[in-house]
C-alpha cells in the first residue's frame, strides 16, 4: 500500500548512502557526499539506519532502488558497497595508471579482490595485492592480481625492488589501520596516489619529506548512484565477480563472529528467507 513506481516482485538493489535529495550533491547522485548530512544528523551518509539483515526492509524514497533486471541478486548485492566503493576509489586514480604503471592493493577481502579485477578491467596497470594471510592472497592471484606479498614490515621494499626503486603509481589500502596505511606510503612513489579506503583508524603522515614528491593523498567514500549503475554494468558483462559466502538469516551471528576473525573469504551475505 502507497508504493508506487515498483511492480511487485520485481527485483533491485538499495543504493546505500542516503543523503538529504536535495542539495548540489544529491542533485548530482552523489548522495555519499551529502552537503547537509551532517546538519541532518545523517553523517556519514548510509550508515546508522537500520539495516537490512531483516525480511523486510523499509526504503523511503525509490531513488535509492537500482532494477538488478537479469543479475543475480545474491552476487550482485554485494556490489553495492563491495563493487562501488572500489569503484569511486579507482575512478579518481586512472589518470596514473598508464601502461608500465604499478597499482598496489592493500587487503585483498570483501573489497580488495573487486578491487583487484576492476583494476585489471580498467587500466593496464600491473596489479600487486597485499594481504597477512594465504588464503586471502591466493583468491586475489585467482582474481587476476600480477603479484602477491605478505603484507608485513617488508612488504613496502618488496614492491620497490619489483619497481625497480620508483614505487607505486597508485596505492589502495583497504584496510585502513596503521601499519598499513604506513605500508601504503611507503610504497608510493613520487606522483603517486595514496588512496586510504579502510576505516582502521589509521592516518597518514603528509607533508614536505614525508611522502614523495607530488603524492596525492585521498580518503573517499562510497560512490555515487550513477557510479553503481556502472559496477552493474560491470557485472552484467562479466568483468567483476564477487566471492560470496551464503548464510540464512539465523545464521547471522555466526557470519559476524567469522568477519570479526578475519575468516571470511570475500563477502558474507546474509539470505532473509535462506
Amino acid at each position: 500500500s502507497g508504493v508506487t513506481g515498483l511492480e511487485i516482485g520485481e527485483s533491485v538493489a538499495v543504493y546505500g548512502p542516503w543523503g538529504c535529495g536535495l542539495c548540489l550533491n544529491c542533485a548530482q547522485g552523489k548522495e555519499n557526499y551529502c552537503l547537509e548530512a551532517q546538519k541532518l544528523g545523517i553523517y556519514p551518509p548510509g550508515l546508522g539506519q537500520p539495516g537490512a539483515i531483516a525480511e523486510y526492509l523499509l526504503v523511503d524514497d525509490k531513488r535509492h532502488l537500482l532494477p538488478l533486471g537479469d543479475l543475480d541478486p545474491v552476487t550482485t548485492v554485494p556490489l553495492t558497497d563491495a563493487g562501488l566503493t572500489p569503484y569511486h576509489a579507482i575512478k579518481g586514480s586512472l589518470p596514473r595508471l598508464v601502461p608500465g604503471s604499478t597499482a598496489v592493493v592493500i587487503g585483498t577481502g570483501g573489497l580488495g579482490h573487486v578491487a583487484i579485477q576492476l583494476l585489471r578491467a580498467l587500466s593496464p596497470a600491473r596489479v600487486v595485492a597485499l594481504d597477512v594471510t594465504q588464503e586471502k592472497l591466493a583468491l586475489a592471484a585467482e582474481v587476476g592480481a600480477h603479484e602477491t606479498l605478505i603484507s608485513d614490515t617488508g612488504a613496502a621494499d618488496q614492491v620497490r625492488a619489483m619497481t625497480n626503486g620508483r614505487g607505486a603509481d597508485a596505492v589502495f589500502d583497504f584496510v585502513g589501520a596503521a601499519p598499513t596505511v604506513a605500508t601504503a606510503t611507503a610504497c608510493a612513489g613520487m606522483e603517486s596516489d595514496v588512496v586510504i579506503v579502510g576505516i582502521g583508524g589509521g592516518t597518514a603522515k603528509v607533508g614536505f619529506g614525508a611522502t614523495p614528491y607530488d603524492c596525492s593523498v585521498r580518503s573517499p567514500y562510497w560512490g555515487s548512484r550513477s557510479e553503481l549503475i556502472e559496477v552493474f554494468e560491470l557485472a552484467r558483462a562479466g568483468v567483476v565477480n564477487v566471492h560470496v559466502e551464503r548464510f540464512g538469516i539465523d545464521e547471522a551471528p555466526q557470519a559476524y563472529r567469522r568477519l570479526h576473525e578475519g575468516t571470511i573469504n570475500g563477502r558474507a551475505v546474509i539470505l532473509p528467507n535462506g
